[in-house]
């Protein structure tokens, strides 16, 4: 076939993400949990909704199980989605929580959650948060020297133990993740060279050594980076409790893994990834042996669980092309707009829920409801015909959604969101 034929070929637009596997049609809608997209909506009260599949949370945790060694423990970092019905779910499907804010210590109390199941990183502690962590047994994972001095200091007024952790600052990166989160100057954890001795004071003062929290980078979806990665930070971890003189009693690894947002990208190898940690956990070093080894997860374990839904309110026609304009917008899904971090606008996996099983006819862009040309949900998107009224679904919405986006701007408010 010649490259002429093959390019007449491609669907006309710019292409969507792969829809998530599990996702399928009912009476011709989108169905999650057994019930159409108008159920949910109707039984939610109205949209923009957010809905969160428990069986997709739960096919993927057994899948990431299968894949890792027996021994790993899965954290669940609460950022990627502190709904409080999914942080419930949670609590028996992984061993522990990673936290950034007291507001989400709060989140975790309301929820009922045994507060020693929950570490706690991000640079800029308040004292009032460093106090609420303390007091709750959580493990502080210490940004600076200087908050770790205010830990101890607070702590010794309460008269409590600190569960106390060092988040290090390696001398390297997660080659291909989306945004890196060590090496070289940054605002996250304390440089290697120093994690040593900041380690082996918290230990003279009293605190209680919960070892290092390690985190490179995020939304990384080739195995080999990560794989390289957990090498790296395994032999860093090594390194620092070798010249502490102390063996680990605790190493967060961090976690990193991507899920497939657009188009061309191919799901991680979660299987490579258990292979080589199963091979290098049968060969750890003596600082590591009986360490209490976790990844932190948060994407990975809810990305593709979560569809947004929202209601054409208007389809107008402008300098020839077709706006499908919704109740929903970058207010609830920052990151589907290409505003949280993309250089390159792209797009993410779209539908139209009510009309799921219909072919794709029509170029449309999918736009929100807020008075600025950044609020595009789809950009010349090849979908069915959809009128006022249908439903658009927006996959890949079970992270970084409702818990990233600037729900008030413009006096919006937040969507529903519903786990089903």
């Amino acid at each position: 076939m010649s490259s002429a034929a093959a390019e007449t070929e491609k669907p006309p637009g710019k292409p969507l993400g792969p829809i998530p596997e599990n996702f399928e049609a009912q009476d011709g809608e989108l169905a999650i949990g057994g019930k159409t997209a108008t159920q949910l909506v109707e039984e939610a009260g109205g949209t923009p909704l957010f809905v969160y599949s428990r069986d997709i949370i739960a096919g993927t945790m057994r899948h990431l199980r299968e894949a890792m060694p027996e021994r790993l423990h899965i954290n669940y970092a609460i950022k990627a989605n502190s709904h409080p019905e999914v942080l419930a779910f949670m609590a028996d499907l992984v061993e522990g929580y990673d936290i950034a804010s007291g507001g989400e210590l709060e989140k975790i109390q309301a929820a009922g959650i045994d507060t020693r199941r929950v570490s706690f990183a991000g640079p800029g502690k308040r004292d009032r948060e460093l106090e609420a962590a303390i007091e709750a047994g959580v493990t502080l994972n210490l940004e600076s020297e200087g908050e770790a001095r205010r830990a101890l200091e607070i702590a010794e007024r309460l008269g409590q133990t600190p569960r106390l952790a060092i988040r290090v600052n390696p001398d390297f990166d997660m080659k291909g993740s989306g945004m890196k989160m060590g090496g070289g100057a940054k605002p996250f954890g304390i440089d290697a060279e120093r994690v040593p001795a900041l380690g082996s004071e918290i230990i003279a003062a009293g605190g209680e050594w919960r070892g290092l929290h390690i985190y490179t980078g995020s939304q990384a979806l080739s195995a080999e980076a990560i794989i390289e990665t957990q090498a790296n930070v395994l032999a860093l971890a090594d390194k620092i409790a070798s010249e502490m003189g102390e063996a680990l009693p605790k190493l967060n690894m961090g976690g990193g893994f991507g899920i497939p947002y657009f188009h061309g990208d191919e799901p991680l190898d979660i299987e490579a990834i258990g292979s080589a940690l199963e091979e290098r956990f049968g060969d750890l070093p003596e600082t590591l042996a009986d360490a209490h080894l976790c990844i932190e997860l948060g994407r990975y374990l809810v990305g593709l669980a979560g569809v947004y839904l929202c209601r054409i309110v208007d389809r107008k026609v402008s300098h020839g092309e077709t706006f499908l304009v919704t109740d929903g917008g970058l207010h609830h899904q920052l990151a589907a707009s290409g505003n949280f971090g993309t250089v390159v606008r792209r797009n993410y996996p779209a539908a139209i829920a009510t009309r799921f099983d219909a072919p794709p006819v029509e170029v449309q862009h999918v736009v929100g409801c807020l008075c600025t040309p950044l609020d595009r949900l789809s950009d010349k998107a090849f979908l069915p015909r959809a009128d006022v009224g249908d439903i658009v679904a927006i996959f890949c919405a079970g992270a970084y959604g409702a818990s990233a986006s600037p729900a008030e701007f413009l006096g919006q408010g937040p969507a529903r969101e519903v786990l089903v």
